[in-house]
């Protein structure tokens, strides 16, 4: 009685499955959690009630338990989740199921042979959004929701490696917003970070899924093109110079127009680091202001 009271009462699921994998206690947090009553799952296999978890893992893990005692665990970090409950996290989450740290283990008869096994269940998901939260801080711009510039050192360095260890294409576009010094001091700095965020927003929307877009630092961004060879990034650089043209930007009942200045370079075998290929971007952002701005300079 006190054990059947103490098994619905904790704050964890607990399941008790037989040889044949047959359930012969459903705790109250199952229930909740999966809408199923135990007293429709007792007796029954629990493949039945969770198909997916008819799986060469999960028998593999069920057989070493029963064989040999083992104790088998699911992390939450590399499976996600064992059962598919609905997510009940209280904070903003992007998970449609609860994340779950789980493990099975052997429980013995008085004979110290083992008769059934225990699944224990952990909602772990306000630690997995945790844990997303931190990350996303580590990769993403605090201000314009982008890339930030550590990324963009890591996924750079990363397509560079690849593409001269095993040839393919590359390019990066660095450009930045033409006079934005007036920006600032003309209707404030409220504004220039509304209109970091309006480029920002613009240029994501129309990169494709495999492109990145990077804050590079103050007013100036960069846009990483794999499998893309110089000419392709010049046609998309023009596509992004004339979408940011043809921004109306409505601050505090004023229209804001700017342009961006951008400078491309294609990676070729002259060029030996990822110093040198941002250089050359670089350079040719430069170039492109020196010749009256809003414009696209590549460097061959």
């Amino acid at each position: 009685m006190i054990f059947n009271q103490i098994f619905d009462a904790i704050n964890i699921g607990l399941v008790i499955l037989d040889r044949d994998l047959k359930v012969q206690k459903w705790n109250r947090w199952m229930e909740v959690h999966s809408g199923i009553a135990e007293k429709k799952l007792i007796g029954s296999s629990i493949l039945e009630a969770f198909p997916h978890l008819d799986n060469p893992k999960f028998h593999r893990s069920c057989k070493s338990v029963f064989s040999f005692g083992n104790f088998c665990f699911f992390s939450q970090k590399l499976h996600h989740y064992l059962f598919p409950f609905k997510s009940t996290s209280y904070f903003e989450s992007t998970f449609e199921y609860m994340q779950q740290s789980c493990a099975i283990g052997p429980l013995r008869d008085e004979n110290n042979v083992i008769q059934n096994l225990f699944i224990y269940v952990q909602d772990v998901t306000e630690v997995a959004v945790y844990e997303h939260k931190l990350v996303e801080l580590n990769l993403k711009d605090g201000l314009t929701g982008i890339f930030n510039r550590r990324y963009m050192e890591v996924k750079l360095r990363e397509e560079f490696g690849r593409c001269k260890r095993y040839g393919g294409e590359l390019s990066i576009i660095m450009f930045d917003i033409d006079f934005f010094k007036k920006v600032n001091d003309g209707y404030g700095h409220q504004c220039g970070d509304f209109i970091l965020k309006s480029v920002s927003a613009r240029i994501s929307s129309i990169i494709r899924n495999v492109d990145y877009l990077f804050r590079y630092g103050g007013e100036e961004f960069c846009s990483m093109l794999p499998e893309t060879k110089l000419e392709g990034a010049m046609q998309a650089a023009e596509r992004f110079r004339k979408a940011v043209m043809e921004m109306e930007s409505n601050y505090d009942d004023s229209i804001v127009k700017i342009t961006i200045s951008l400078g491309v370079a294609g990676l070729n075998d002259d060029i030996g680091s990822v110093e040198m290929f941002i250089k050359k971007a670089d350079e040719a952002l430069y170039k492109a202001k020196r010749e009256g701005r809003n414009r696209v300079v590549e460097m061959s």
